[in-house]
């Protein structure tokens, strides 16, 4: 396992249990990247980076029972507490990396990622390796329950020109790992960029 890794696992890890106590207010984001995602019955959806899994029971009832959702993240103690929140019922759940992930090629039609993209260590490649999952004409959410600003001020840091969630970087980003940027909003409330899976 890289450093890259071992540090977000440690990070997530020792936050797993107040992790929904500490957030929860972020359902109306969830349910926003999932209306913006569109996901239809039936479909296959994966949550990148799943957490705690607040956001599987907005998907598992945009696809129905016959659709399939998957929750993917790095980090056991994020998954064990969805279990035991109940939210397994709502997905099947996989510790693995959304690096590597352990899905056929062009076997899912949309993606939900919720603070994701901070927290990948090279992510040309890993948002290519969401691409490669996903069928053409699929869909990418990225989301974060505030947006940069705010999420900036609360980390006491300051906005900065390299930062990766900026639409000038983020749509060259996605477009050079197969995404086509189709809508981005960067709101107080909402962060929110809609990509589609080109070729």
């Amino acid at each position: 396992m890289s450093d890259d890794h071992r540090h977000v696992q440690e990070f997530f890890g020792a936050r797993a249990a107040g992790w929904d106590t500490r957030f929860p207010d972020d359902g109306p984001a969830f349910a926003a990247g999932v209306t913006a995602l569109a996901p239809r019955p039936g479909d296959v959806v994966l949550d990148a980076g799943c957490g705690t899994g607040r956001a599987l029971a907005v998907l598992r009832e945009a696809v129905g029972p016959h659709g399939t959702v998957v929750g993917v993240d790095l980090t056991p103690e994020m998954l064990g507490a969805a279990v035991r929140a109940g939210r397994g019922r709502d997905a099947a759940l996989l510790l693995a990396d959304a690096a590597r992930l352990p899905l056929h090629t062009a076997s899912v039609d949309a993606v939900f990622a919720s603070g994701l993209i901070a927290h990948l260590p090279n992510p040309a490649d890993d948002l290519r390796e969401l691409a490669r999952v996903v069928r053409s004409g699929g869909r990418l959410a990225l989301v974060h329950p505030i947006g940069r600003a705010a999420l900036a001020d609360r980390q006491g840091r300051r906005l900065t020109p390299g930062d990766l969630r900026a639409e000038p970087n983020l749509r060259p980003l996605l477009a050079a790992s197969g995404w086509r940027l189709v809508s981005y909003v960067d709101e107080e409330a909402l962060f929110l960029a809609l990509a589609v899976r080109e070729g």
